[in-house]
């Protein structure tokens, strides 16, 4: 069977500690969706490793990981990973990325990003009135070439003459933009990445369904988080992949029977990267302090995080839409030492009081507030948080129907409570 690892916020909710903390009880990790604009920070012994698009149960020798078909890939990126990650787990070895052979599967249908849609991507950015925000990597205009059939795939890279009539007619097609694009040497590039890349490329579905057979465990991580999901997200502010339950499916080839437990993962307050509504956010000190004591950067981009009170309003919704069997609430330490804390439980919109999220969230967020406390940080077991913080969990398993199953004190690995 397979469990799901998602995110109920606006993306950040660390996702990439609850995979590590836990593969080592699995067989298999899996990315599903998005690409290297996602980055998941994992904390071991003080060593901090950053992940864009190699799932976190690398760190796990035993642990077999895949990048599956949803996934749209930029091989540069891909490969300076490897290569990196390489030579933290094996300081005495080269940067051979073959030594991560049998650990790392890619998906043949799985989608390149090619140099033209970084221009795009960064083309279309600077047309639009309001920026989205995007990361500039490329990844929407990828999406949109798999949607409009023009994309390239991974297995693409293994066939010449197939690579070759597909990437003439996308440059035909791009002709009128003048993006100065030499179609040699492009297939020249790739052809040489699909010799690196080769001994890792496989039937990613079909290895998956052979393991869900020989009842192997399956842990399918999620990047970003529901909010950016591109159906049922804060459109048009949101990604361009599937981020919430939906994603998993299409981007693997598992159905819904091979599915067993959805964990949901939440900070203890709210963040979000780039425009885009954020009914909590805070523009006053309270907002600053969050930022600066929960370390608010983006492993991307490295840009500040908007930061505000939990929404679980917003939660309470991609709860739902998920299907979550369980939360793991992250960061709680960062609420460590104020007077106060609040949570959004309602929102005013359009001169009524409501309790779900609606088309646009141009709403003004409905507190509550809770006694703060003093200190979770490092903490372990549940029995030792304030009285307070377990106050404050509660009315979060009450108000979202869902029961916290994790709770995390601080960035690293170990220290997660795992609630009976």
């Amino acid at each position: 069977m397979a469990d799901v690892v998602v995110g109920v916020q606006w993306g950040d909710e660390g996702k990439g500690k609850v995979v590590d903390r836990f593969a080592k009880d699995y067989d298999y990790v899996v990315r599903y969706q998005g690409g290297h604009n996602a980055g998941h920070t994992i904390v071991v012994n003080g060593v901090k490793y950053a992940l864009h698009l190699v799932p976190s149960g690398i760190l796990y020798p035993q642990c077999k990981n895949i990048i599956a078909n949803g996934v749209v890939i930029d091989l540069n990126a891909l490969l300076q990973e490897l290569k990196e990650l390489n030579k933290a787990l094996n300081p005495q070895a080269s940067d051979n990325i073959r030594l991560l052979e049998n650990r790392l599967f890619i998906s043949h249908k799985a989608h390149v990003i090619l140099p033209y849609h970084v221009m795009l991507d960064n083309l279309g950015e600077n047309k639009r009135t309001k920026t989205i925000g995007t990361t500039g990597k490329g990844i929407g205009p990828t999406y949109a070439d798999k949607i409009a059939r023009n994309g390239i795939q991974i297995g693409d890279l293994l066939c010449e003459e197939k690579l070759r009539v597909k990437l003439q007619a996308n440059f035909e097609n791009l002709a009128h933009l003048n993006l100065n694009l030499d179609l040699e040497s492009l297939a020249k590039e790739l052809l040489d990445y699909a010799k690196i890349f080769a001994p890792f490329i496989t039937d990613t579905t079909k290895l998956l369904w052979d393991s869900i057979k020989q009842n192997k465990k399956i842990m399918l991580e999620g990047a970003q988080g529901s909010m950016l999901d591109i159906d049922h997200g804060t459109y048009p502010f949101v990604t361009s992949s599937n981020t919430s339950i939906a994603g998993c499916l299409s981007g693997t080839g598992l159905n819904t029977r091979d599915i067993d437990e959805v964990i949901g993962i939440t900070k203890a307050y709210c963040t979000r990267v780039g425009n885009g509504a954020f009914p909590t956010e805070l523009h006053d000190e309270t907002g600053k302090l969050l930022r600066e004591k929960g370390f608010e950067f983006g492993t991307t981009t490295g840009r500040e995080r908007r930061c505000g009170w939990l929404d679980l309003v917003a939660i309470k919704y991609a709860v739902r839409l998920n299907g979550c069997t369980k939360l793991a609430l992250m960061k709680i330490d960062v609420l460590d030492g104020f007077s106060s804390v609040k949570v959004c439980v309602g929102y005013e919109y359009k001169g009524e009081v409501i309790d779900y999220v609606p088309y646009d969230l141009d709403v003004k967020p409905i507190y509550k507030s809770f006694k703060g406390w003093d200190k979770t940080a490092g903490l372990r077991d549940f029995d030792s948080l304030p009285k307070e913080a377990k106050e404050y969990i509660a009315f979060i398993e009450s108000f979202v129907d869902c029961k916290v199953g994790f709770i995390s004190t601080s960035p690293e690995r170990d220290d997660l409570i795992v609630c009976e």
